[in-house]
């Protein structure tokens, strides 16, 4: 089944020890220590992947001799059917020639006579390797019968086999893809980390993922849930409002039906001017954007390659600074840390007392956008929710009704 998992270990420890060798000549531990981890895991990968192979292998091998077996079966199924009918007329013509000697017996014995005897005592005879005959056909039958049964038990469990080798021939063709996806997805965050560390000090990148521990930790704990009130406040004040802006916005739907007839005449007038300025703005967008992707890519080709030089250029003087200021930085944390801890706690009444002042002010602002906003959707949408229900007829009548208005 491929190389052994033992030998893919120490191979994977030779190759740590030579890798943490040069590494240390190279002043770069935390790299070479990255680097190695990912080729051990992509070693692992590679022998697990290895191993399913052969598995699918065998197991589809399996299948293939269980296949050909069942039809092996099937054809000897087939061939003991026709035997036994044919069985079973020679039966019948045998228990025919039965019969008819029966037959001639009667009509001898009816004449009495001696070669009449004989006849019958030889036709008697007859008869009974006849019987046996029969007695040794039925045993056939019987015995072909039962190996029938047998066979088509046997059909039965290998068909059963197979159906349990596909689930788990699936199961591991499952699991092999998902173990392609996370060897995948193992080597894209090697390749970041290596981007990463290749560009940016190992102790920026700790100091980073600190951070935003942090950040993300006050978050859950105060922003979250003020958010999460904010928004139930909100929903509750804007139904108070809803309840207590009802009356207004029906008077305010009654004033504003006239103005809403203009409003609609002024908007089936300007509507083709909107259409063309929109179509215009469309062919412009795309004339402009077509002209300046060419322009763009030599841009970026041409700007790349700069960075590259610059970003080999900066990467010494990089690690040098990194590793100057990092005893510093080490002792302005340890000094800083009593003094971050009381900024937290003050950034976390701050933070309640800003989300408990946000609230009330989000509450008031709210409240005039949200009556504004009813005003304008029933002025402006009562229109759409009539039109399934209007026809031709009654666009004349409404037609009319206006020229009486102007007039």
């Amino acid at each position: 089944m491929g190389i052994s998992r033992p030998l893919v270990m120490a191979m994977a420890v030779a190759l740590l020890i030579a890798v943490a060798g040069a590494t240390a000549e190279e002043q770069e531990p935390l790299l070479a220590a990255d680097a190695v981890a990912g080729a051990v895991e992509a070693a692992l990968g590679e022998v697990e992947t290895a191993a399913l192979r052969a598995e699918l292998g065998q197991l589809r091998a399996k299948i293939s001799a269980l296949e050909s077996d069942i039809e092996e079966r099937s054809q000897e199924l087939k061939n003991k059917d026709d035997a036994i009918m044919n069985l079973e007329k020679a039966i019948e013509e045998k228990s025919k020639a039965i019969t008819s000697m029966l037959d001639e017996i009667a009509s001898l014995q009816a004449k009495g006579s001696v070669a009449a005897e004989e006849q019958a005592n030889k036709a008697n005879a007859k008869v009974v390797e006849l019987e046996k005959q029969v007695d040794k056909i039925k045993k056939d039958i019987e015995a072909q019968s039962s190996q029938k049964a047998a066979l088509e038990y046997r059909a039965n469990d290998a068909e059963k086999k197979v159906e349990v080798l596909n689930e788990k021939l699936n199961t591991i063709q499952k699991e092999s893809d998902e173990k392609k996806r996370k060897i995948k997805k193992t080597e894209r965050a090697l390749k970041v980390a290596e981007v990463h560390g290749a560009w940016l000090p190992p102790w920026l990148m700790a100091q980073y993922a600190c951070y935003a521990e942090v950040v993300s930790g006050h978050w859950d704990q105060h922003g979250k849930p003020a958010v999460q009130n904010f928004l139930h406040k909100a929903s509750e004040k804007s139904a108070q409002a809803k309840k207590w802006a009802e009356p207004h916005i029906e008077t305010a739907k009654m004033k504003w039906i006239p103005v809403k007839q203009k409003l609609v005449a002024l908007k089936k007038n300007a509507e083709p001017y909107v259409q063309k300025v929109s179509t215009r703005s469309v062919e412009f967008y795309e004339s402009s954007r077509d002209a300046v992707t060419p322009h763009a890519v030599k841009v970026k080709v041409f700007v790349h390659s700069y960075y590259q030089k610059a970003k080999k250029f900066s990467k010494p003087y990089i690690d040098q600074i990194a590793e100057i200021t990092k005893p510093h930085v080490e002792k302005i944390r340890t000094t800083l840390k009593p003094y971050t801890k009381r900024a937290v706690h003050a950034y976390g009444s701050f933070l309640k007392s800003a989300t408990t002042y946000h609230r009330q002010a989000s509450a008031l602002l709210a409240l005039p956008v949200f009556i504004i906003y009813r005003l304008l959707v029933g002025t402006f949408c009562s229109k759409k929710n009539k039109r399934p229900r209007s026809s031709n007829g009654n666009h004349g009548h409404k037609r009319y009704k206006r020229r009486h208005a102007d007039k």
